[in-house]
Formats: C-alpha cells, sequence, structure tokens
C-alpha cells in the first residue's frame, strides 16, 4: 500500500482565518473594551456597546486593530492546523494503541499546535489587543511597527511584547485541546449516526465520505463554544495583562 504524502503548510487554512477573524473584529474589540474595563465602554453591553462605538468613533472604529490581527492570523492559523495533522500523525504512531483514553492522541496534538502557534506569534497578539483598546481621540500608537517599538523600547524589551504569555499557554492546552478534540469526535457521530444528512461522497478520502460543509460549520462552531467557555478566564487574564503598562487607566492590572 502506498503511503501517504507528510502533512504540508496549507495557506488556505491561513486565508479561512482570515475571513472568519474578520466577520468577528466588532465583537473581539468590544470584548477586548470590555474585558479591561475601558472608561467609555464598561458601563455598557456588547450590542449597546457596538452601538456606542459607531456613535463615539466611526464604523470602521468596529475593525480597530484588525489589521495587526491579520497580520498574526495567517501564519497562526496555517501553523496550528498544520502542526495538528503533523503532530496527530507522529503521536499515533509513537503511542499506538497504549494511550489510556481513546482519542488521546488527537486531544494531545490540538494543545500541542495551538501553543506552536500562539509561541510563534503572541506579539502580533498584543500589538493587536493595544490598537483595539485605543479610543478615537486617545491615540497613543499609531500603527503595527509603531506600537511594537514603543512596547519594546519603553517596556523592557521583547519580554514586553509576552506580557500574558503564561496564562495565555495555560489557557490555549484546554482551547485547543478540547476544540480539535469535539470537532473530531463530533466528526465521528455525524459520519456514524446521520450519514446520509451531513456528508458527501468522496473518492479520494479512505472511507469514502466527508462531512459536508454546513456540518463542518455546526461541527466546528459547536467544538469552538465549548473550548472558549473552558478557557476563557485565562482570556481575561491574558488580555488585562497584555494592557497592564499602556496608561494609567489599567496600570491597576500590572
Amino acid at each position: 500500500m502506498q503511503s501517504c504524502p507528510p502533512p504540508r503548510f496549507s495557506p488556505f487554512s491561513g486565508v479561512a482565518g482570515m475571513c472568519s477573524k474578520t466577520a468577528v473584529a466588532p465583537l473581539d474589540r468590544i470584548k477586548i473594551l470590555l474585558q479591561a474595563h475601558s472608561i467609555h465602554y464598561k458601563h455598557l453591553g456588547v450590542f449597546s456597546g457596538l452601538k456606542h462605538i459607531v456613535k463615539k468613533e466611526s464604523f470602521f472604529a468596529l475593525y480597530k486593530g484588525n489589521g495587526a490581527q491579520m497580520v498574526r492570523i495567517f501564519p497562526y492559523a496555517a501553523t496550528q492546523f498544520t502542526a495538528f495533522e503533523v503532530y496527530k500523525k507522529y503521536l499515533g504512531k509513537a503511542l499506538g494503541t497504549n494511550l489510556p483514553i481513546k482519542h488521546a492522541d488527537k486531544f494531545i496534538a490540538g494543545a500541542a499546535a495551538g501553543v506552536t502557534a500562539v509561541t510563534l506569534t503572541y506579539p502580533l497578539d498584543t500589538i493587536r489587543a493595544r490598537l483595539a483598546f485605543q479610543v478615537t481621540g486617545e491615540h497613543r500608537y499609531n500603527g503595527i511597527v509603531h506600537t511594537a517599538v514603543s512596547i519594546f523600547r519603553t517596556e523592557g524589551g521583547l519580554r514586553a511584547l509576552y506580557r500574558g504569555f503564561v496564562p495565555t499557554l495555560m489557557g490555549m492546552v484546554p482551547y485547543a485541546g478540547f476544540s480539535f478534540y469535539c470537532f473530531e469526535m463530533l466528526k465521528f457521530v455525524c459520519m456514524k449516526y446521520a450519514p446520509g444528512i451531513t456528508c458527501k461522497k468522496c473518492d479520494r478520502n479512505t472511507g469514502g465520505l466527508v462531512l459536508c460543509v454546513p456540518a463542518k460549520l455546526l461541527c466546528g462552531g459547536f467544538a469552538g463554544a465549548v473550548a472558549q467557555s473552558f478557557s476563557y478566564p485565562l482570556d481575561v487574564t491574558r488580555r488585562r495583562m497584555q494592557l497592564a503598562m499602556m496608561n494609567p487607566e489599567t496600570a491597576k492590572f500590572g
């Protein structure tokens, strides 16, 4: 039997990540403003906060910091999904059937892939948070490069760009692990119990079936929601640490 070629770096994973992050960028910005208790938005809810951003700043302010997110998300998403396939392949070979928990290799591979991706791209996440937390009229930073240079020069070098990295890693293990694990389990359930509804034929797949697009969206969305729920407290901690040295308003998080 001819062996399958090793997984390759996929640019489509990065493109998919860029599209999904752009779609939810307004929600991501209001989340950052609420997590760090911006004096302009902390008394508002999600939807009232979005309306206030448009009224106080502009419609395009909903996407503030999204440029840094786009620079980050392509290597992040592509690295994460490619690393998952690599880790899953080699863990399966190394551990075989000796794992105490079924599908544990997928959980471990998902967590390791998340840690790999976030380690490589974390400084851009810090920059994105700083840019998103700025309110029009109170700008301290002007773009990605200026933000990076300012943090590096005034807050302690490269270490400052990795502020909040420890809680991020602590959150990435359950987030990445549960997201990939839940997705794989949901895919298994769909293909076993409802193949006529959730799958389509594919001659290139060894099993002859692959999930259709709506089923992938549902499985991915549910898996992401479960994973985010487990790791959200650590996400709040990360954001507050990233913004701690930005201004007197956030100094209390230092």
